[in-house]
């Protein structure tokens, strides 16, 4: 669907309801970069450590080893004080992905991070600051974010989608007449590729997402 996969250097945003899999197609990204020798970082600005690693352990992916051998950095930033957290992001966060030698971040969710602010004019201005602090590192980065409920093709804010590279939409729908329920997985946008942009099935397993890209929706 990607013609290969996420274009290197690319800041994507990974948009879905509750429940249709953003953390672990993220986390699942970062995997691919660790058996690939690539040193990742995931920020989590909603579960703690311990959650994250209990979460990627149930499908079999063992993060342990890859933090000791600070191959992965894993940290959690506490959404409930704004302005330190920002105030960290924007001093410490590029020099720290290019110290760690980063290929890969994840920041889960960059919907939280927005809700910090009532104003939308500054929403707008941290948004497009951290996106042009992460792409200044050369990482390739997934911004994960939820989805408006009034319309589900639109990140809660409405912003992220339009300061990053490329938009992947997790949705599910439902069958009238079985009442089946289908994840589906679309590439909204993504520059400089000539990506698909057919809805296609995916499946949450034991062992991560799988999308089932030669399958047509029922």
């Amino acid at each position: 669907m990607l013609q290969g996969g996420l274009p290197e250097g690319h800041i994507v945003v990974l948009m879905g309801s509750f429940g249709t899999g953003k953390t672990t197609m993220a986390l699942q990204f970062l995997m691919e970069g660790l058996a690939n020798d690539e040193h990742c970082i995931f920020i989590s600005l909603e579960e703690d450590k311990d959650s994250v690693l209990k979460n990627a352990a149930s499908f079999g992916w063992d993060l342990g080893d890859a933090i000791s051998g600070k191959k992965l950095g894993l940290f959690k930033l506490e959404p409930s004080d704004a302005k330190t957290t920002i105030t960290r992001i924007k001093s410490e966060l590029p020099k720290f992905v290019k110290s760690f030698g980063a290929k890969r971040v994840v920041v889960d969710s960059i919907s939280l991070l927005n809700m910090m602010f009532s104003d939308e004019s500054e929403r707008r201005t941290n948004l497009f600051n951290l996106s042009q602090l992460l792409r200044s590192t050369g990482a390739t980065v997934i911004l994960t974010a939820e989805v408006k409920d009034e319309n589900p093709r639109s990140s809660r804010d409405g912003l992220a989608e339009y300061t990053a590279d490329g938009v992947i939409l997790l949705d599910s729908e439902e069958n009238r007449d079985s009442g089946e329920v289908q994840l589906t997985v679309r590439v909204l946008k993504m520059r400089r590729t000539a990506h698909s942009r057919r809805v296609k099935p995916y499946s949450i397993t034991g062992s991560g997402i799988v999308v089932h890209a030669d399958a047509d929706m029922f």
